[in-house]
């Protein structure tokens, strides 16, 4: 589905005559979804005694909302199209926060999985639409100083959810993460509807028979490997599973190679380019997530930190790409994509390898920081050069198309490596003693590294053309110009 800014309709004149309103409401609600992918997973050990469970309980409510959340953001954007942005906008943050309400008064654990599941679709019309609406606002040579701004809103909001989900559970409670999304989405979503402007993109053909079979497919697949990690690769549930989840895998693909307006265009992936720039993108977000999910779990549950005092720990981490992001972007419009994402995805593979060989149940926290730091640069590397490095792989006619589908898979790899983490975990450790904790997340974390290396090692199969050094066209678009482009 290519996203294209469309002409404001009706009260968009107002919204530009006050661009400034505009980026400021877009950006809180941006804050606000992206927050929640990690804000979650500091509060996991309380949620754990609160409503009880596996670690495949606290597995799918993370990954309930990734899922949803990847599954939904074409289809959202391309409503956004055809009904109006801002209708659809508001629509998605009124979503979000109703099913943020139903998060924090779950009585069960199934019931706050549910309720995440439906956040999560909030989350995908509010995500590519906010993005959108917020550049429109702006002239074209001002929306890099725009994509700047929500570039360090995003790695706030990376930097910020452990902590702020640490501060809140062990101030407040679990249940807390989740009220305050209410009255900030209510006030959201009622200054939008009167201070937004209205626009529609074209109007293309939905495919919405293809949605059911990647959501189905994804959902099958990651229960499969929930299931084997809690009862074994043999077992009758998680093998019939990962076979119904290949069926619908192979059902969305015979889909899409039919369909007129596909979803996922499978011609784009026959560019080696984009297919490799997809794949480094999906490893790297398996890598991100299943670290962040099963590195919380040990600080608090292995070495005895409290919720708090692990959002602060895992600064040297999650912080770094506030500052190394930035002069990422800009060297890879100077020397192309391709280092930079190699090199930042295989020294995130490091930085988790050294703290798998070194985890244990006691002992200084300091011999974690360098570790922490090495995966942290590898990974500030990684963030704005691979949506660079996919978009640059296609022509200019194919970039809203490769704008979703690189979106997606990240989304769809983050809910794959917690899935395949956890399974790792569960097959040797559990979540009864410090002990045993410790004995899960090594193996476990060591995969995190793997998922990490391949995706270093995919990369290097982007082309390589320095961005200012080339002409127009694929393999050519500067890491600022793909950033913009992701949102239209």
């Amino acid at each position: 589905m290519e996203h294209t800014i469309g002409t404001a309709a009706g009260p968009g004149a107002a919204g530009r005559r006050a661009p400034a309103l505009t980026l400021v409401l877009t950006a809180v609600a941006f804050f606000m979804v992206a927050l929640d992918a990690l804000v979650v997973v500091t509060a996991l050990p309380a949620i754990h005694r609160s409503l009880g469970g596996s670690l495949g309980t606290l597995e799918w409510s993370v990954n309930s909302y990734g899922l949803t959340f990847a599954a939904g953001i074409v289809t959202a954007a391309a409503l956004g199209d055809r009904l109006g942005r801002r209708l659809v906008y508001v629509l998605g943050l009124l979503l979000f926060t109703v099913a943020s309400a139903a998060c924090a008064l779950a009585p069960t654990a199934a019931a706050l999985i549910a309720a995440r599941a439906v956040q999560g679709l909030g989350a995908a019309a509010v995500t590519p639409l906010s993005l959108t609406i917020a550049t429109s606002a702006f002239p074209p040579g001002k929306r890099g100083s725009v994509m700047g701004v929500i570039g360090a809103i995003a790695g706030l909001a990376v930097a910020g959810g452990p902590l702020v989900g640490g501060g809140v559970v062990q101030g407040l409670d679990w249940h807390w993460i989740f009220w305050i999304n209410v009255p900030v989405g209510l006030a959201a979503a009622a200054l939008s509807m009167v201070k937004l402007p209205e626009s529609r993109g074209p109007v293309s053909r939905l495919d919405l028979p293809a949605v059911p079979l990647v959501a189905g497919a994804a959902v099958a697949l990651t229960w499969g490997l929930i299931q084997a990690g809690d009862t074994g690769w043999t077992s009758a549930k998680a093998v019939s599973m990962l076979i119904v989840g290949v069926a619908l895998l192979a059902a969305f693909v015979v889909r899409e190679q039919r369909a007129a307006a596909p979803m996922l265009p499978l011609r784009l992936f026959r560019s080696v380019p984009f297919a490799a720039a997809n794949g480094a993108a999906f490893m790297m977000n398996a890598a991100i997530m299943a670290a962040a999910f099963l590195t919380v779990q040990y600080f608090q549950l292995g070495i005895g930190y409290g919720p708090m005092a692990t959002g602060l720990r895992l600064l040297p981490w999650t912080a770094t790409p506030m500052v190394v992001a930035p002069l990422a972007g800009i060297m890879a419009d100077r020397i192309g994509t391709r280092p930079l994402l190699a090199t930042g995805l295989l020294l995130q593979a490091a930085g988790l390898a050294w703290m798998a060989a070194i985890a244990s149940t006691g002992g200084d926290y300091t011999r974690f920081i360098l570790p922490l730091i090495i995966a942290g640069v590898g990974i500030s590397m990684s963030i704005p050069t691979v949506t660079a490095a996919a978009l640059g792989a296609v022509g200019p006619a194919d970039i809203g198309r490769a704008s979703g589908v690189v979106n997606t898979l990240q989304r769809f790899g983050g809910a794959f490596g917690i899935a395949i983490a956890t399974a790792v975990f569960s097959a040797h450790g559990h979540l009864g003693s410090a002990a045993s904790v410790t004995s899960g997340y090594r193996p476990a974390l060591a995969v995190a590294a793997v998922l990490s290396l391949i995706g270093g090692v995919v990369a290097l199969a982007i082309r390589q053309v320095p961005a200012r050094k080339s002409s127009p066209g694929p393999a050519s678009v500067p890491v600022s110009e793909a950033l913009q482009s992701a949102t239209r």
